[in-house]
């Protein structure tokens, strides 16, 4: 079955661009915004409303497949594409993809979303959210044209087999970090609760108070209002290499600061997910590999999860073959094309370092519930409930996505294992 048609259009996003650089220098707020001047290029201001671009693929049946090309909170950060705003690239994409794609034949993914993650412009790849948004639109496409789910076709692709199995889901708080994880234990959601930890002197505390403070609150708050004693949450805390920057870099007194926090939140599992930020990828992998070493040595059990300078696939076989983490973040639109996702998460099981399936809260639903069926496929250990700097609105999205495939998929092995 051949593409007809192919549509772009504006889309909002469900969050906002985020200039971390200056964030973490330590721009003030002001109500929703930020005061100051931007710091990363392509930044106007601080702050700046999310955008999307929605593909649309007509196809000879007459049904029409759906992607969208978002980009991460903090485009041009960790060695990022740059800013994506629909008004700059949709009408590259007119000239350049429509003709592409017009009488493509959609009876194959893979080869198909290879085939545009691997398209140059002016000797570069084009920007990762475009290569995100059409492989999901090419994923919906060659399921629409078979009358399957986008998690069997990618699991027809791989040869993967299909397990009916829920995913643990991983909730954000956003700055509302202590409203949003009454929300998750109340629906019991796996891991929590990101907790947006941005920035030293409000977030952190100059010697690492305030998330001490936090932990031991966050721990104390699960316990209290937990309603059965077996549910125990993997407490996740991204820390947006904070921890770093008060320590000046050094694992020996990292180390320490990260195994208080294990003990404090005993008898719960801790992941700190970027605990610093060495500003080139050859550097993050040093360090943390320094870190998690130092760690073993004091016979911690946290956690470490990559996140800045591991954002393509490359670079997360890089990071896991190096072993200077114990989980590494798979911050989909980053990776272009979905298949890059199923393929890093793969990597990951057989290399016996956890996969986390992130991506931003600056992705829709679409984005989001095409993220839900990859991993159903590739089945990492953790999936980011998104989108929204939030929980409900993500929690909604991903975990209902979720059930709605698993009751599909059983019923449908319930009616082969019927058949004569």
């Amino acid at each position: 079955m051949k593409i007809t048609e192919a549509l772009f259009t504006p889309a909002l996003s469900s969050f906002y661009f985020d200039d971390q650089a200056a964030i973490k220098a330590g721009a003030g707020q002001d109500g929703f915004t930020y005061v100051g001047k931007a710091k990363t290029p392509g930044f106007d201001r601080i702050r700046q409303s999310g955008e999307a671009v929605s593909v649309l693929l007509k196809l000879e049946n007459g049904l029409w497949a759906e992607g969208d090309c978002a980009a991460v909170q903090y485009s041009g950060a960790g060695g990022r594409d740059p800013l994506f705003t629909a008004s700059r690239y949709i009408p590259w994409m007119q000239e350049v993809l429509r003709p592409l794609l017009i009488g493509r034949d959609v009876g194959e993914f893979v080869a198909n979303a290879r085939f545009f993650d691997e398209l140059e412009q002016d000797g570069k790849r084009i920007h990762t959210a475009i290569r995100y948004g059409l492989s999901q639109a090419l994923l919906d496409a060659t399921a629409k044209a078979s009358g399957r789910l986008k998690v069997e076709v990618v699991c027809d692709e791989y040869n993967l087999p299909i397990d009916l199995n829920p995913l643990a889901l991983f909730g954000q708080s956003g700055d509302d970090r202590y409203n949003a994880v009454d929300k998750m234990i109340m629906k019991g959601v796996d891991a929590l609760p990101h907790g947006l930890i941005n920035n030293v002197p409000s977030k952190l505390g100059r010697n690492g108070g305030k998330l001490q403070e936090y932990m031991t609150w966050l721990t104390q708050r699960i316990l209290l209002l937990r309603t059965d004693t077996s549910y125990k949450p993997v407490l996740h805390v991204d820390v947006y290499g904070t921890i770093g920057i008060i320590f000046g870099n050094d694992p020996d007194r990292i180390a320490p600061y990260l195994a208080a926090l294990g003990e404090r939140v005993s008898p719960f599992e801790l992941y700190i997910e970027g605990p610093v930020d060495a500003g080139s990828k050859a550097g993050q992998i040093a360090l943390l590999k320094k870190i998690r070493e130092a760690l073993r040595v004091r016979g911690s059990a946290v956690k470490i999860v990559a996140d800045e300078w591991c954002n393509t696939y490359q670079d997360i076989v890089e990071f896991v073959d190096a072993g200077c983490c114990d989980m590494v973040q798979i911050k989909t639109p980053d990776l272009g094309s979905v298949h890059n996702t199923v393929e890093a998460v793969l990597y990951c099981r057989e290399h016996g370092v956890e996969a986390y399936q992130g991506g931003t809260c600056n992705e829709t639903d679409v984005s989001a519930r095409t993220c839900l069926h990859v991993a159903q496929a590739s089945r990492p250990q953790r999936v980011l409930v998104k989108p929204g700097m939030g929980f409900d609105e993500g929690m909604t999205i991903v975990a209902n996505e979720m059930r709605r495939n698993l009751a599909i998929l059983q019923a449908k092995s319930a009616s082969a294992g019927a058949r004569p």
